[in-house]
């Protein structure tokens, strides 16, 4: 679907992150935001802030008295009467607010513990495999289409007992829930139908087959001496599904698309193991994936800006990454960067869950790329394709191996 609308003139005034300009390369977007207008404002969406500097950022992201998690996902409408109350929200517990994030937060760490993912390594790494052993002998492949789309999505589905036959039909969960943002707010809800099918039959095959997996951990949790609601229980498998399945997916293929342009970094990698660590920490705060939106509770003045209840304020964690006052070269990428408190994560109550997950899969993909093939390179820059909306990474680049 290609949504009709006028090409951005002045990011400061009239930014939209899913214009072709942004999609394609927001770096000096971000820089120039950060010298001349740190806020940015726009109409689009119903009206819209985006701080780039890491600063502002970090204020937002830990203001819970004048913003809102509610819903986490800018588009053309508003949470409706008939969305999950707050502090629940949408999609518990990124959604939620306090005090209720606490108690919803608190009952899902433990499944993403170090320990709790440690079962998943050995799956992960053979997947890896799995996946290169057709490109032994071939000459081209795509990092994203052949390799890094499958690796997270996989994972998922066998933690959360949903059938692997279906990760094409979870990609295009994430597309309608993350990247068609920009449709009108009567067709994305008729976009979002199939999506509530798909889960509330999978919920209730569940309920008849009981099995040990993520899913009936949630069908069974309480809080309070009470199950979840139906609506918490749906909410969070979607945001499992899709924020365990795009971040991910996103962050390998930007990785990839890096050292395809480095081989040099890709040989040093290779011959020093443990540098691996670092890289993977500065590969995250270099080609952060993952944007979040609030909404702004009441009418509010944020450092002269004068925000409106409603109004959306789209977090960029990317941008706050690449701050100069934070970051030494910042705009660099150094694979052995020592000082590395990067925001990829998030920042406040809502840092992301599945950190520890998203750092095994991280290393363990690019690992096994690196030892499968002793060379890869860019195909065509200019045909690399990148995602919209609010997680950036590759969807598509041809690389040549051997």
């Amino acid at each position: 679907m290609t949504i009709s609308k006028p090409p951005v003139e002045d990011f400061a005034t009239d930014f939209d992150h899913t214009d072709p300009v942004y999609v394609a390369d927001p770096f000096p977007i971000w820089d120039e935001l950060r010298e001349t207008c740190p806020v940015a404002h726009t109409t689009r969406y119903g009206g819209a802030w985006l701080p780039t500097r890491y600063a502002d950022v970090s204020a937002i992201a830990h203001d819970t008295e004048h913003f809102t998690s509610r819903t986490v996902v800018i588009g053309n409408g508003r949470p409706g009467e008939d969305a999950p109350p707050a502090p629940m929200g949408v999609a518990p517990p990124i959604s939620s607010d306090p005090p209720f994030h606490a108690i919803a937060r608190r009952l899902m760490q433990p499944a993403f513990s170090p320990k709790s993912i440690e079962p998943y390594r050995e799956f992960t790494r053979s997947l890896c495999r799995r996946l290169l052993a057709p490109f032994t002998d071939a000459t081209q492949m795509d990092i994203s289409v052949d390799y890094a789309e499958h690796i997270p999505t996989l994972v998922i589905a066998h933690m959360i007992g949903f059938p692997p036959e279906d990760e094409a039909l979870f990609r295009e969960f994430v597309h309608i829930v993350l990247e068609a943002v920009d449709a009108p707010v009567e067709e994305r809800i008729e976009m979002f139908e199939p999506v509530r099918i798909y889960f509330e039959r999978q919920l209730m095959d569940h309920l008849e087959n009981p099995r040990d997996d993520l899913t009936d951990f949630l069908l069974n949790a309480e809080i309070g001496g009470q199950k979840l609601a139906p609506e918490h229980v749906f909410g969070s498998m979607v945001l499992l599904i899709v924020a365990g399945i795009d971040t991910t997916w996103s962050a390998i293929g930007s990785s990839l698309w890096y050292l395809a342009q480095h081989p040099d970094e890709a040989e040093r990698l290779r011959h020093d193991p443990e540098l691996m660590t670092l890289a993977i920490e500065e590969f995250l705060r270099a080609f952060s994936p993952v944007n979040m939106a609030r909404l702004v509770k009441d009418d509010f003045d944020f450092n002269g800006c004068p925000m409106k209840k409603d109004d959306w304020i789209l977090l960029s964690f990317p941008a706050a990454n690449r701050d100069p006052e934070v970051f030494e070269d910042a705009d660099k990428v150094i694979i052995d960067r020592k000082v590395n408190r990067h925001a990829a994560f998030g920042l406040g109550i809502h840092r992301c869950l599945g950190s520890n997950l998203a750092r095994m899969e991280m290393r363990i993909a690019i690992e096994e790329f690196l030892a499968h093939f002793s060379t890869f390179t860019l195909a065509d820059p200019d045909d690399v394709v990148w995602s919209q909306g609010q997680v950036r990474g590759v969807r598509k680049a041809l690389v040549n191996i051997s």
